[in-house]
């Protein structure tokens, strides 16, 4: 079962996202360690599509990597 919009946001504000402004039903998620905005659509409600969860897979991949690599 596709997980809901309203998890995804979940996690990327669990990893230190901010949002910033979008149009009409888009989000953008931003990190301050990361220069691209990740750009989520639909009602929270909605089922996430498989790019959304791709996208904030990724984003948050690298956030995670650049602390480790900023880390040691």
């Amino acid at each position: 079962m596709p997980r809901k919009i309203r998890d995804i946001i979940s996690d990327l504000l669990d990893a230190g996202f901010e949002e910033r402004p979008g149009k009409g039903s888009h989000r953008n998620y931003r990190h301050p360690l990361l220069s691209k905005l990740v750009t989520i659509s639909g009602k929270d409600g909605d089922d996430a599509q498989r790019y959304h969860e791709k996208a904030v897979r990724q984003a948050i991949d690298e956030v995670n990597q650049w602390r480790r690599a900023t880390d040691t």
